[in-house]
């Protein structure tokens, strides 16, 4: 259960930095739908149990070290060669968005030039990637309690603060939505999954069964979910202070009092960390082994690499790359829940 549950804290860490941090994600995918919204966080977190629980099984039966054999078992060589590509492609590109979104954290929350940001960001992935697989697993797992404490004190603190009734802040909700709750919850596991799959994959493999395995996706799907859940309340109550506002659970913070500003300020920093700490490995993994003696060079050079090229713009690199994300990922859910259907119940 250990494990488990190491695993489940894990692929939240992977996920929380590019699908979570800003608040923006939630505001849109789900709060925008009003109480609609709500079926869609149960619909999202059923989904990331679901395909959570089967690539962490896939992982472990295949033993992977790379998402490769993953993609390959899933969608065969041909079309599964084309998802790895593209999954190694992303890593890198997420790799730059979150080394680019540390330098726009650390200018607007401490006013450190936006270089030094980077570059301390990029030195703290590089020095977490020199450790072995397990002890990565772990610091990517160790960020999410903190992060629940954190978020549960914003929840009490803004219902408590709260001005209004729900029903208002609902109304004003309502104005931002653009579709179906459901194509909108579909599309937020969909780009998130682009994120996870990689090191979920490789996590799957260091269990010692495959029912470690699969539990350790479920409970990553079941803890997403109620993060979701929880900043969908702490925003709802405070609609009329976010509204418009591009860093929704930051401005919260600082609503409510300046310490809980601070410790979001480091939340927000940890989850940029946990994301580019797993997809950089990810990206590096695909192509040398983490026992080879020249997988820290390659760690070193390809970090260089994703900190210059951050320097393109964090709002550039998201609106570039993430939209690619979604229709990539609404491919693999398909593959995955037709393999799963196929095989009656078992990608294994």
């Amino acid at each position: 259960m250990r494990n488990s549950l190491k695993i489940g804290g894990a692929f939240v860490g992977l996920m929380i930095g590019g699908g979570f941090a800003s608040g923006q994600e939630i505001l849109q995918f789900f709060i925008s739908h009003g109480w609609y919204g709500l079926f869609g966080v149960i619909a999202a977190s059923v989904l990331f149990s679901f395909l959570g629980m089967n690539i962490a099984t896939l992982g472990y039966s295949l033993k992977t070290t790379s998402h490769k054999e993953v993609v390959l078992y899933i969608a065969g060589s041909t079309f599964g060669s084309i998802i790895d590509c593209l999954i190694t492609v992303f890593s890198f590109c997420i790799t730059v968005a979150m080394f680019a979104g540390a330098a726009s954290a650390f200018e607007v929350l401490f006013g450190i030039n936006g270089f030094i940001g980077s570059f301390f960001m990029m030195i703290f992935t590089i020095f977490t990637l020199m450790l072995n697989v397990e002890k990565i697993i772990s610091v990517l797992a160790l960020a999410i309690p903190y992060l629940i404490i954190v978020i549960f004190i914003l929840v009490i603190a803004s219902i408590l603060t709260m001005d209004g009734s729900f029903n208002e802040h609902i109304e004003m909700a309502n104005q931002l939505s653009t579709g179906h709750w459901l194509l909108a919850a579909l599309l937020y596991v969909s780009y998130n999954l682009a994120v996870g799959l990689p090191m979920l994959a490789v996590m799957g493999s260091t269990v010692n069964s495959r029912r470690e395995a699969g539990m350790g996706g479920i409970i990553g799907g079941l803890l997403m979910g109620m993060l979701i859940l929880l900043v969908y309340v702490a925003l709802m109550a405070k609609m009329d202070v976010i509204f418009g506002k591009p860093m929704p659970t930051l401005v919260i913070a600082l609503h409510i009092h300046p310490i809980i500003g601070v410790l979001m300020a480091i939340t927000l920093i940890i989850m940029i960390y946990s994301t580019a700490v797993g997809v950089l490995y990810s990206f590096v993994i695909r192509f040398v082994s983490p026992k080879s003696k020249t997988y820290k060079y390659f760690l070193i050079v390809s970090a260089l690499i994703a900190f210059f090229a951050s320097f393109i713009g964090f709002t550039t690199i998201v609106k570039t790359v993430y939209s690619i994300m979604g229709y990539f990922g609404f491919v693999v859910i398909i593959i995955t829940c037709w393999m799963w259907l196929k095989r009656k119940g078992s990608l294994t």
